[in-house]
């Protein structure tokens, strides 16, 4: 069976994953595995990407804990904020589109670490992209308040895909614009959605996330 251990940025993602990609990953007998960004002590905290040599400290700890054949690893971060100590920093913010930035970042990442088990994902721009996917299944959270669902939905009809809410106001401010408490729910509330919304539909409008998600696939 193949171990895939997942490095995370927060506790939404983490929840993420183990309500929505770790059962279909499952299905195909690969065993995800979680920790989230940031050890000390042998222990996980929270925190975030505040830099990248942490990421890469952190990375490299789990590369050395599980040395075995069978095991493989990957990471869900955010573009959005993104240190920029990151390696290929410089060489993306010259390119146009985001897409073509992250390629090049997850790129210069694969070759900094160094091992062929890693499959980097830097997500565009930041989880609750996903949520603009369908922003009527907000409702299983905020019931009753359609006239700001609505606006969430106002904001989708913007752009081509979700993966397109750009950094100049992240997915995730854009939402706590409308529901001010998300800040402080979203580790319930994200997932909730996301859950709600339902993996195929995600993946068939966010094509960067369909990618990596593809690539796991294919480890079975």
């Amino acid at each position: 069976m193949i171990r895939l251990h997942f490095l995370v940025e927060g506790s939404t993602e983490q929840t993420f994953v183990n309500e929505m990609l770790k059962p279909e990953l499952s299905r195909l007998n690969i065993d995800a595995c979680l920790v989230k960004t940031g050890r000390k002590r042998g222990k996980v905290h929270k925190g975030g990407i505040t830099s990248y040599l942490k990421l890469k400290n952190d990375l490299r700890h789990w590369l050395k804990q599980d040395k075995h054949q069978e095991a493989r690893f990957t990471t869900m971060i955010d573009f959005y904020a993104l240190p920029n100590d990151f390696p290929g920093y410089d060489e993306s913010r010259r390119q146009t589109g985001s897409k073509r930035r992250i390629d090049i970042l997850e790129q210069h990442f694969r070759l900094d670490i160094g091992d062929i088990r890693f499959i980097p994902y830097i997500q565009q721009h930041e989880f609750e992209a996903l949520l603009f996917t369908e922003p009527t299944q907000f409702v299983v959270a905020y019931p009753e308040r359609e006239n700001e669902i609505q606006q969430l939905v106002a904001v989708r009809s913007q752009f081509l895909s979700p993966e397109d809410i750009n950094e100049n106001q992240a997915p995730s401010k854009r939402i706590q614009a409308i529901f001010p408490d998300y800040a402080k729910f979203k580790p319930t509330v994200g997932p909730l959605v996301a859950m709600e919304i339902g993996l195929t539909k995600i993946r068939a409008e966010n094509p960067h996330f369909d990618e990596w998600l593809t690539k796991l696939e294919q480890l079975a």
